[in-house]
């Protein structure tokens, strides 16, 4: 199960493998004794070999999925998109940086909205009835 969810979510993020390495080297540049490669991924997406307890969870963080999605322990792969609105990541709309201004603005329109829904008040439906005016 962990080789296909890798892959799935390393190419869901259109990333190659050396990309992944570098990325996930990245967040943690002081653990030079766990620094991945881009053959290493292959390998372990391929099930040749197995990534450490470490490693997983450094991949767990990169895609912020959970370790038991990542390693198949669970099927939950539900996510709460407010956390991509506070986290560091790089956000994107058609290939467009969004500021944090952008963010905000967009994390605003979506929690209204969802508010705006969610507190709405249930009726049958929409009224397809016409008024009479008298003229």
């Amino acid at each position: 199960m962990f080789p296909e969810r890798l892959r799935a979510l390393r190419k869901g993020e259109h990333l190659t493998l050396e990309q992944l390495a570098n990325a996930i080297n990245k967040d943690s540049p002081t653990d030079k004794a766990h620094e991945s490669t881009g053959s290493q991924i292959g390998n372990w997406e391929r099930g040749i070999r197995t990534p450490s307890y470490i490693e997983i969870q450094r991949l767990a963080k990169f895609f912020d999925v959970t370790m038991d999605y990542l390693t198949g322990l669970t099927e939950n792969s539900t996510y709460d998109i407010a956390r991509l609105f506070i986290s560091d990541k790089t956000l994107q709309f058609n290939g467009q940086n969004l500021s944090s201004a952008d963010r905000y603005e967009i994390y605003q329109l979506i929690s209204g909205y969802v508010h705006g829904r969610t507190n709405a008040p249930h009726d049958e439906g929409p009224k397809t009835e016409q008024g009479k005016l008298d003229i």
